[in-house]
């Protein structure tokens, strides 16, 4: 008995010796991984600095507009003049050149006025509660200015739940309630609060300034332009998408399995991918394309139309979604049934991406799409699939429809015969428990039976994906199903197609955009512009170029 306690020892010795090497091995590999990786930090940093700065050079004006401007308020400090007249107040203008400046001149506009009339409005109602304060003695002026507090710091968190204020006023009310404390609780310790107001809102005046004066006049950046060029980015990455994803289904060489199958370098997930992460941005860039200038002395520009319009893309990308889903089934249909349906499926994606095409430029030129949009072609090649899938009946139904019960059962008593030698070839011949116990080895006994249940679930593991697949085998489904969800798919971007286009053309007709002319040139173009009053007027193509492209909603 003592001889086996010993042994058992020995064997749990052991194994944790073996495991203590194994977790040194492991640690070394990840130290030299780390050594690897630190050797190509400063390549790799370089390379993510330069290519942000090639994908968007926008970024780099961007940057320097900032620093300058931080810059020139930063000699309210640097300047003695300057310093004893505002005096440790002009730090808030630093502090509101970095907080409100941002890339486009519509988030400026609206974080600088929400700002500008936040401490406003707070340092005028906390003078009316101070010069009310005052007349009261000391013990009744902290309980009135306490409640004070109390209330409007209440009532104006409350109001940020209002889905309009949170939406576009959110921002202004929180400098409302930061400023409207500062001077209410100072004022009962300090005796000039009122300069300290006076300095603080002049230093905010000047950091407002000069961020608007950055956005609007230094190389600007519109809102409404990022949103109109946006748009016609998602249209061609939807047409991209696409075509890439027919032709690797239709495609001769084998599909690359990878862990992640929506990789960011895949064409096809890149394509779309902008299209269903579009929904808070183009809402955003709505939001603050509203607090730009307008885009004519009539109309305001339809910004909410473009939202929309991405809306109906989105829908349109949860096709494409499905779409590229179809590549990475476990059960593909092969590729000699599906070279029979190749011609009709390419032409037919090709005259989709041909529209979506079309859409995209219709909205970067600013004119209205093609009224043939939906070219016969289309119509040709929808035809054409259908006769092509008529023709191939057979592919549909299975070879084998009446196979009989027995043949399934027996494939699944064969499963089951079989998954023991699975189990020994996935885990060895040690899976096999050996039923060695003695009186006083419970230690060994405990680690016996972990090692049992171990054992039986990773039995579970082998045997449940064999099973599953050997009854769908068994059933002996059509081979040219996983295509005809394919066909299906395909079929139903056309019919999205359609909503797209409705949008396209709706904000075509509310933007008045320049009416198509086919074969004629845009600067002779006649447009027919309603103004607000109801009067058609007619100008040429070349005398609306000179209109901005932002405006507000």
């Amino acid at each position: 008995m003592f001889s086996g306690f010993l042994m058992g020892m020995e064997k749990v010795t052991a194994g944790e010796t073996e495991s203590m090497r194994g977790k040194i091995d492991c640690a070394k590999e990840r130290l030299v991984i780390f050594g690897e990786k630190m050797r190509k930090l400063p390549g790799s940093t370089w390379e993510t600095i330069g290519k942000v700065g090639r994908d968007d050079p926008r970024r780099v004006i961007h940057a320097l507009k900032v620093g300058l401007s931080l810059t020139l308020v930063s000699l309210l400090y640097l300047m003695e003049p300057l310093f004893k007249g505002i005096g440790q107040n002009s730090i808030w203008a630093v502090m509101t050149v970095v907080v409100v400046l941002e890339f486009t001149a519509g988030a400026t506009l609206c974080k600088g006025l929400n700002r500008g009339l936040g401490t406003l409005l707070a340092g005028s109602l906390a003078f009316g509660i101070g010069y009310v304060a005052e007349e009261s003695g000391r013990v009744l002026r902290a309980i009135f200015i306490g409640a004070a507090v109390f209330f409007i710091g209440t009532a104006s968190t409350y109001t940020r739940f209002v889905p309009y204020i949170k939406k576009n006023y959110d921002y202004g009310v929180v400098i409302f309630l930061l400023t409207f404390n500062l001077i209410t609780v100072s004022s009962y310790r300090v005796e000039d609060v009122v300069k300290i107001a006076h300095d603080r809102f002049y230093t905010i005046a000047i950091g407002c300034g000069i961020c608007l004066l950055m956005s609007l006049l230094v190389f600007p950046n519109w809102s409404g332009e990022e949103l109109h060029n946006s748009s016609v980015s998602k249209l061609e990455g939807l047409a991209k998408s696409i075509e890439a994803c027919v032709k690797e289904y239709f495609s001769e060489e084998e599909a690359k399995v990878t862990e992640d199958c929506k990789s960011s370098e895949d064409p096809i997930y890149k394509g779309y991918k902008a299209v269903l992460d579009s929904k808070s941005i183009d809402e955003t860039l709505a939001l603050h394309a509203s607090w730009e200038p307008r885009h004519s002395w009539h109309c305001r520009f339809p910004w909410q139309q473009y939202v929309k319009l991405g809306c109906g893309l989105r829908h349109f990308g949860y096709t494409v979604v499905a779409l590229h889903g179809c590549l990475q089934t476990e059960i593909q249909t092969p590729r000699t049934v599906r070279a029979l349906f190749k011609d009709p499926c390419i032409r037919l994606s090709a005259e989709v991406s041909k529209a979506l095409k079309e859409l995209a430029e219709s909205i970067r030129s600013r004119r209205q799409c093609s009224p043939e949009i939906l070219s016969d072609h289309l119509h040709q090649s929808l035809s054409d699939l259908n006769t092509a899938l008529k023709s191939q009946p057979r592919l549909f139904l299975g070879p084998n429809t009446n196979q009989s019960t027995n043949n399934i059962l027996a494939n699944l008593a064969a499963a089951d015969a079989a998954a023991p030698q699975k189990l020994e070839k996935h885990f060895g011949p040690s899976s096999k428990l050996s039923s060695f116990k003695t009186d006083s080895s419970a230690l060994i006994e405990w680690k016996s039976r972990r090692a049992s249940e171990q054992a039986k679930e990773n039995e579970r593991k082998v045997l449940r994906p064999t099973l599953s697949k050997i009854a769908i085998m068994s059933l002996e489904f059509s081979e040219a199903l996983p295509f005809a969800a394919f066909a299906s798919l395909l079929v139903e971007t056309v019919a999205r197609l359609d909503l797209v286009i409705e949008e396209v053309e709706e904000l075509g007709r509310v933007a008045r955009f320049k009416e198509y002319r086919d074969g004629a040139d845009d600067d002779h173009v006649v447009v027919v512009v309603n103004n607000c009053e109801g009067r058609k007027v007619e100008k040429n193509a070349g005398d609306l170029n000179h209109l901005p492209s932002h405006g507000t909603d």
